[in-house]
C-alpha cells in the first residue's frame, strides 16, 4: 500500500493552508499514493493554545468541511485521512479523524478518545471525549486502526485496535516543544514520543504511521511563547523498523510503501497476541491498585 504521510504547518489562514494541503494532496497522488494521511486539526491554527469561547466558532464549517474533503478525496481518488473540529451540537464538540474512500464517500470516523490539558494543549476545554469507541475503518486499501494524538502514549488504544483487526496504526499528530526548553529536554520529548510509538507496532506486530504539523504558532493571549510543532513525522514496520522519518522543520511529502501482508509472518514468530494471558488482565480496568 502506497501511503503519503503529508507534514505541513498553518500558513496564517484557514483558506491558504487548505490550498496548499490540496496541493500537497495532489502531489502525492501523482506519486502514485493510495491513501493519504494529513496532521491533527490541519485546515487552521492550533487553537487549543489558549482558551478562549470564540474558537467554537471554528468548528462552525464542519458540515461544509466534510463536504469540501470528500470532493477532494473524490478527485484525487485516493482514500483520505482528514483530522476535523466537529460541531456535533451547542455545545458538544469533538476532534474527529474522517476516513474518505477513493469515491468520496465517508468510509468512518474517529472521536479522540484520550484527551490533553496542558499548558499550551487545553483540549478538555474544547473537546468531549469520543464516544465510538476503538474502532478500525474498513476501506479499499485495508482496515484503518485511526487514532489521534494523545492517544499515542496510550498501550490500550492500540492494543483494542490491533485486538479488532486494524492492519495499520495511523495518528495524525499536533505535539511540539516549548522554544524555552533545553537541547536535552526536547530530546528526551522527542526520542520518548518515537519510541512509544515504536513500542505499539512491535507488541501488535503492525506497521504504524504518524503524521505531525511543523512550525511555530504563537499564542495570542501571550501567556506562553508559543508552541513550535516539532514535525518528525514517520513510518515504521510491523517490528518497529523506520520505513521514513521527515525532518523537524521542513514540509515534507513522504510515499512510503507498507506491507500489510508482513503481519502475518511478523505474529508467527513474535505472537504477543496468542501468549497474552487475559485471564490476569482484569485489574487494567481500574483506575489504581492500592
Amino acid at each position: 500500500m502506497k501511503t503519503a504521510l503529508v507534514q505541513q504547518k498553518f500558513l496564517g489562514s484557514k483558506e491558504l493552508t487548505i490550498q496548499e494541503s490540496v496541493r500537497l494532496i495532489k502531489k502525492a497522488k501523482e506519486g502514485g499514493a493510495e491513501l493519504i494521511v494529513l496532521p491533527e486539526l490541519h485546515q487552521d491554527r492550533y487553537f487549543c493554545i489558549n482558551e478562549n469561547v470564540d474558537n467554537f466558532d471554528l468548528a462552525e464549517d464542519y458540515q461544509k468541511d466534510l463536504e469540501f474533503w470528500s470532493d477532494i478525496a473524490k478527485r484525487n481518488c485516493v482514500v483520505l485521512v482528514v483530522s476535523l473540529f466537529e460541531k456535533r451540537a451547542a455545545g458538544l464538540y469533538h476532534n474527529t479523524a474522517i476516513v474518505y474512500e477513493y469515491d468520496g464517500t465517508i468510509a468512518g470516523k474517529y472521536r479522540k478518545m484520550h484527551i490533553p490539558d496542558d499548558p499550551g494543549f487545553y483540549e478538555k476545554f474544547y473537546f468531549t471525549p469520543g464516544d465510538l469507541g476503538f474502532e478500525p475503518i474498513e476501506t479499499s486499501v485495508g482496515k484503518l486502526g485511526v487514532l489521534i494524538c494523545w492517544d499515542q502514549w496510550f498501550p490500550e488504544a492500540a492494543r483494542l485496535m490491533a485486538l479488532k483487526g486494524a492492519e495499520i496504526l495511523i495518528y495524525p499528530t499536533a505535539i511540539g516543544w516549548f522554544d524555552e526548553d533545553s537541547k536535552e529536554e526536547k530530546k528526551k520529548q522527542l526520542d520518548s514520543w518515537i519510541t512509544v510509538q515504536r513500542g505499539h507496532a512491535i507488541s501488535n506486530g503492525l506497521p504504524l504511521i504518524a503524521v505531525n504539523r511543523i512550525g511555530k504558532e504563537k499564542d495570542d493571549f501571550d501567556a506562553i511563547d508559543g508552541i513550535h510543532f516539532w514535525g518528525n513525522s514517520f513510518a515504521v514496520d510491523a517490528q518497529g523498523a523506520f520505513l521514513y522519518k521527515a525532518s523537524s522543520n521542513e514540509q515534507e511529502v513522504e510515499i512510503v510503501d507498507i506491507n500489510l501482508r508482513a503481519s502475518e509472518y511478523i505474529r508467527r514468530i513474535w505472537p504477543f497476541l496468542r501468549d497474552r494471558r487475559i485471564e490476569d488482565y482484569g485489574e487494567l480496568t481500574q483506575r489504581f491498585i492500592d
